[in-house]
């Protein structure tokens, strides 16, 4: 995690400019691991769960349109 001193605060890879400095103060990061950074993926869990949470959703709407008829 790159870290700034005067700031004091950690910060996510994404946040930082394509120069690496703080984008608060402009100061270096310790702890860069580059300039050129690359793109944050969504771990492929997220997308389990995303689809389960939808799956249940759908059901729970077929539930209650049956309760209606």
């Amino acid at each position: 995690m790159p870290w700034c001193d005067p700031c004091e605060k950690n910060w996510t890879p994404s946040s930082v400019g394509a120069d690496g400095r703080c984008p608060t103060c402009s100061g270096p990061l310790e702890g860069t691991p580059g300039v050129d950074h690359e793109p944050v993926h969504t771990p492929w869990h997220f997308w389990v769960g995303v689809a389960a949470a939808g799956g249940y959703l759908l059901w729970r709407l077929i539930q209650a349109i049956l309760a209606v008829f």
